[in-house]
């Protein structure tokens, strides 16, 4: 099996255990203080807050750049599925999606200029 591939499938994984991991712990919410408002409710909850819009951000404008310069079509698009689903889902999707750009470029043959 070609390395490609073996990472394809990682972030395959890694995908579907971001999306049932986040969305496990979501989903069984039932606080009394609103979902985002609880991101901050102590020190330990705001550190894992502050770290994920941090990475959030950076890794939608990493996805919409790499997106562009690989040929994906609609790379913002990760980012802002995101905001509704999880973070830890779109980001492997991404890597995978773009795995498979990747391929596609070696596999095409080189068009003269």
């Amino acid at each position: 099996m070609r390395a490609t591939h073996v990472r394809q499938a990682f972030y395959g994984v890694a995908a579907v255990v971001g999306l049932v991991g986040t969305w496990w712990f979501t989903l069984r919410y039932t606080g009394s203080v609103p979902y985002l408002e609880a991101w901050f409710a102590n020190a330990a909850s705001s550190s894992a807050a502050v770290d994920l819009l941090v990475v959030f951000v950076a890794g939608a404008v990493f996805m919409t750049v790499e997106g562009r310069r690989v040929g994906m079509r609609l790379p913002w698009l990760y980012g802002l599925l995101s905001l509704p689903t999880a973070f830890a889902l779109m980001f492997p999707l991404f890597l995978l999606v773009r795995e498979r750009a990747l391929d596609r470029q070696v596999a095409a043959p080189a068009v003269p200029a």
